[in-house]
């Protein structure tokens, strides 16, 4: 197979009074050149699921095993701008002198739609050209899965609808691979090729979600996988 696969995967963390068992035995298969949507309550793991395949964090026990290039890049729900760079650098920011290809962040730029913006400081962009640039800094280091936690929530509907569409565009033109954390389920019907739920340490459910874009979400099918997954995240762990 190609893409990431997660092998009974175990994390916890230490607490004053015991321990936080966060995955007991996770097993998902993340194929490669889709989006994979989680979806789950507060504190059932997504952020911490982004940062073990991220290598931010090391699993207890299991393993992650990459069958095709490891690079991986985030975006978070904030920015994280250097507000002293302009767009240009801030999206060059983190590689090395030798990895610095012009050309190359030109068309990253087009590609999210910030030509003529390559000179502006952070503090001169709205919330969703921000946004868009710290999608540029994640696709100019050519990662093979960008790791996105929620990063269209702090952002009001419209900007938010924009920026989805935005993130189906760059996807189409780069084939990038996505793990794409949400709260909202309109969201994750909106995006995601396979929407997973994870509960109680692992996964609880998963959802195919084999459609074009863009998505009526007033139609019989995404109704009804609504309801289903309504459900799932209704049940007991």
């Amino acid at each position: 197979m190609d893409g990431i696969e997660i092998v009974d995967l175990k994390k916890s963390y230490p607490l004053e009074n015991g321990v936080l068992t966060v995955f007991s035995g996770l097993n998902l298969s993340l194929r490669s050149g889709a989006i994979t949507v989680v979806l789950g309550k507060s504190g059932c793991g997504k952020t911490t699921l982004l940062r073990l395949v991220g290598g931010l964090e090391v699993p207890d026990a299991g393993e992650i095993r990459f069958h095709d290039a490891r690079k991986t890049a985030f975006v978070f729900q904030e920015p994280r701008l250097m507000p002293w760079l302009n767009v240009r650098d801030n999206i060059q920011f983190g590689l090395r002198r030798g990895e610095i290809d012009p050309d190359m962040t030109r068309r990253i730029i087009a590609t999210v739609g910030l030509t003529g913006f390559e000179t502006a400081l952070p503090s001169q962009l709205s919330g969703g050209m921000r946004q868009r640039v710290a999608l540029a800094r994640a696709l100019v280091c050519r990662p093979s899965f960008i790791m996105m936690d929620e990063p269209f929530a702090a952002l009001d509907h419209f900007t938010r609808e924009s920026m989805q569409n935005e993130l189906l565009r760059v996807r189409e033109a780069t084939d990038a691979s996505i793990l794409f954390v949400t709260h909202s389920i309109d969201e994750a019907l909106t995006l995601a090729d396979r929407i997973v739920l994870l509960a109680g340490g692992a996964c609880a459910a998963s959802f195919e979600i084999d459609m074009p874009h863009p998505r009526d979400l007033t139609c019989d099918e995404l109704i009804r996988t609504r309801r289903d997954i309504m459900a799932a995240l209704s049940a007991p762990n």
